[in-house]
């Protein structure tokens, strides 16, 4: 049984340095992420099992080439993850396999350039995952249209208080149709084969992964500083709550659990899969 998994953090967005749209704890998501999935024996702390891109090497084409390298070769059995903690957005969907008009997306560090990974990417890159394997994909960002506005207001806040929200604006040749069309309903983010379900369905039957958000789509994901260290609300209680209660816990209890410790923030997690995975002990 192969255990494998790619960490993907970004604080720093292109340009290098002060001046993209940069975040805080990010980082601090990928080595929490890291030391517990080592620490329980999920994957192992080695090159060879677990890779990590950060900041400016966390382009869009190394994240394609990582997620390629993590289901490379996968079989029955193995225990893939992948993590994402940075900017979310959404664009217009251009190829109509979405009721809602709306492509979920991350931001990579070089976006504005190369481009966001929309839902249709990883949808491809999945297609021919072997049925059997053990896939969880976990992301720590935005998927709404309202944390530009939090976040300016956040700005000028003292450090105790500092909040932001994982959103980033798209640009406007994905974004401008989005305007035209805000009280359209949103949907799931992987659905497997183009079709379509509701965020609020915990059960997605025939999903070839389970899927782990931070928040709703139509919600923002929260940063903050917790215990002195700038962390994000989700991922914090998400190792907290793992790492308490071991790998016997199931991801359907583990979803509550830390769906319970983020209230306050204005977002809800949510879990999908099918109704066998998330009865499933997690990560298994």
């Amino acid at each position: 049984m192969t255990k494998k998994a790619l960490l993907v953090g970004i604080n720093d967005y292109a340009p290098v340095g002060a001046g993209g749209p940069d975040l805080r704890g990010c980082i601090n998501d990928v080595r929490d992420m890291a030391n517990t999935l080592s620490a329980l024996g999920i994957v192992p702390a080695t090159p060879a099992a677990m890779q990590i891109l950060t900041d400016s090497r966390a382009t869009k084409a190394a994240i394609i080439n990582g997620f390629k390298w993590l289901i490379k070769g996968a079989k029955k059995g193995d225990v893939l993850i992948f993590f994402y903690s940075g900017h979310g957005s959404q664009v217009a969907n251009v190829n109509g396999d979405e009721l809602d008009g709306k492509d979920e997306t991350i931001v990579p560090h070089d976006y504005a350039s190369a481009g966001m990974l929309k839902d249709d990417d990883f949808r491809a890159m999945l297609a021919g995952l072997p049925a059997g394997v053990n896939l969880d994909i976990i992301f720590d960002s935005c998927h709404a249209g309202t944390g530009t506005r939090e976040l300016a207001l956040m700005a000028a806040a003292p450090e105790e208080l500092y909040v932001a929200y994982r959103y980033i604006e798209p640009p406007i040749d994905w974004g401008f149709f989005l305007d035209a069309h805000p009280s359209l309903p949103t949907i799931g983010l992987l659905m497997p084969g183009g079709t379509a379900a509701t965020r609020d369905a915990l059960v997605v039957p025939g999903l070839n992964h389970v899927l782990w958000a931070a928040c709703r789509d139509n919600q923002t994901s929260a940063e903050t500083l917790i215990g002195g260290v700038y962390r994000g609300v989700f991922t914090y209680n998400f190792c907290k709550v793992l790492r308490g209660a071991g790998v016997s816990i199931t991801r359907r209890r583990l979803d509550a659990q830390v769906t319970v410790n983020v209230r306050g923030y204005g977002q809800t997690p949510q879990l999908e899969g099918t109704s066998a995975s998330l009865a499933e002990k997690v990560f298994t």
